[in-house]
């Protein structure tokens, strides 16, 4: 048994209650939609937080978890009656509810961890990045 770097190795808690190691190589996130293996479940993470996201996302078979480590994280959540934005503090943490649109404005560089279901994530670009 040894520590392990959530930030190299992100954790698969399965369906069925197990914890799996998935090693994070340099095409992990190029080649993510076709790792089958991690859409049950979700899978837990720790990534930088170095730029504003360029992308909204949205999570249609669960909740996803995010809590801000370091840095200051504003999320921006799209709503029925238009955004709402909440300015992360380092600790804090929300529940994004399953299917809502959101996105990450960076104001301090740092870290957050993610708790997120991978089944069906549906990502679109931010309208004016492209």
């Amino acid at each position: 048994m040894a520590g392990l770097d959530l930030r190299t190795t992100f954790l698969h808690l399965t369906e069925t209650l197990d914890v799996e190691g998935v090693p994070v190589t340099d095409d992990f996130w190029s080649k993510i939609g076709e790792r089958t293996d991690l859409h049950d479940g979700r899978l837990m993470m720790v990534c930088p937080e170095t730029k504003t996201w360029d992308r909204w996302e949205r999570h249609p078979n669960g909740d996803e978890v995010v809590m801000l480590l370091t840095g200051s994280l504003e999320l921006v959540f799209e709503l029925a009656d238009g955004e709402k934005n909440l300015l992360l503090a380092p600790h804090e943490a929300i529940v994004v509810p399953r299917g809502i649109w959101h996105r990450g404005i960076v104001h301090e560089p740092g870290s957050a961890l993610f708790i997120t279901p991978g089944k069906g994530t549906e990502y679109r670009a931010v309208w004016w990045l492209g």
